[in-house]
């Protein structure tokens, strides 16, 4: 199993780079995972919201194959604990074949299609963060979460 982290916007903030190269590094022992980081959606007044989660569902759509299993991130999705994080993610790498595919989406929200083509949402906090930090909170609970699965001494519950 693979997973592929996408995001719309560039990583930018010099600290934040710095951790996602560290955190990429240390789950490189654990599984395949990707970081893609769409364009900014340009050319779209700020204050259309609506036609800019369109368009960044569509740009999110056209990324992911069909075959692959979709959950968005988001502060109202599912709320799990760290454990039941990485029991969740043991689940898809054992009975998911797919490539499990985590979207961190834009501002305002995903687009109906896109929800529709995910299986769901997940949330990493009831706190709202900017898209730059979920990524770096998003590397280091993934990397928690693998050493939770094999056993080995980062987590203390």
């Amino acid at each position: 199993m693979t997973i592929r982290v996408i995001s719309i916007g560039k990583t930018n903030i010099s600290y934040i780079k710095d951790g996602l190269d560290e955190y990429a590094s240390r789950l490189k022992h654990y599984t395949k995972l990707s970081w893609e980081e769409l364009s900014d959606i340009k050319k779209i007044d700020r204050n259309n919201r609506s036609l800019l989660i369109e368009k960044e569902g569509e740009a999110f759509l056209s990324a992911i194959d069909a075959r692959e299993t979709v959950f968005l991130l988001d502060d109202g999705g599912k709320s799990m604990d760290s454990i039941q994080f990485s029991n969740w993610i043991n689940q898809h790498q054992i009975y998911d074949q797919s490539n499990l595919v985590l979207i961190i989406g834009g501002a305002y929200g995903f687009s109906e299609k896109l929800i529709h083509r995910s299986k769901g949402k997940i949330s990493l906090s009831k706190l709202t963060f900017n898209h730059q930090m979920v990524r770096l909170i998003l590397a280091e609970q993934l990397y928690r979460a693998f050493t939770i699965i094999k056993g080995e001494p980062y987590h203390h519950s």
